[in-house]
């Protein structure tokens, strides 16, 4: 399988009928990351609504979480009645990073804060993304300068997976539109002026003319604003 194979499957911009096509054409594991952002659900009502069995649907708690979060996952889970696979960082690599650095010591460094993020996210990443062929993300392009020139089908070298970015080129106010349609559950701290919900240390809500990611990590400069998850 490539891109080509892919992109032949993906027919214009009908989110269902894509996500669809691709789950019956693939026999390979197929896997959709949700952080329970509204892009996120966007996807997750799209999978769910149609029953899409073969698209694994999985959630990192770092166990940072907004109380907001756990909140949303739950009424997820009961209003479409499908199950969503926690993965969960190492205990004892969490446990000797606290006793050596403190509970929040991200603020302090970059260093310790990517590490920070290495434990809780992508360790768990790489065993929730072990043997899949495609990964299913709600990345867009207006969310980032960094994620402004990806494609909507890519090859992640790093992870050895196929990525597919449906939303890429979906405007906020189209995925609010969506939301709103077809009654989808969100975060209710998007409504506080969080527009990229991730830990709850690291995320705040954005100020008037600030961009949408200026929230995460505001400590940081712009160019140090991912975490690892998406090269």
């Amino acid at each position: 399988m490539d891109d080509t194979f892919l992109k032949n499957i993906i027919n214009g911009n009908n989110l269902e009928k894509n996500l669809k096509s691709i789950a019956d054409a693939i026999s390979e594991k197929i896997v959709f990351s949700t952080s329970f952002g509204i892009e996120d659900q966007v996807i997750l009502h799209s999978i769910f609504s149609q029953k899409i069995k073969n698209i694994e649907v999985f959630t990192l708690d770092t166990g940072r979480l907004f109380p907001e979060t756990y909140a949303l996952w739950d009424k997820t889970l009961q209003q479409y009645n499908a199950s969503i696979k926690a993965y969960y960082p190492n205990t004892s690599q969490i446990e000797e990073y606290v006793q050596n650095n403190g509970i929040n010591p991200f603020y302090t460094s970059v260093n310790l804060r990517k590490a920070c993020c290495h434990i809780r996210k992508v360790e768990p990443l790489n065993r929730a993304l072990s043997g899949a062929k495609i990964w299913i993300t709600g990345l867009r392009a207006e969310q980032s300068d960094n994620r402004n020139g990806l494609n909507i089908i890519e090859w992640d070298e790093h992870f050895q997976v196929y990525k597919y970015n449906p939303l890429l080129h979906w405007t906020t106010s189209e995925v609010k539109e969506y939301i709103n349609k077809n009654g989808v559950p969100y975060n209710s701290l998007h409504d506080k002026n969080f527009l990229s919900i991730g830990c709850a240390p690291c995320t705040r809500a954005i100020k008037e003319g600030e961009d949408f990611r200026d929230g995460r990590w505001w400590w940081e400069d712009q160019s140090k604003k991912e975490c690892g998850l998406h090269k």
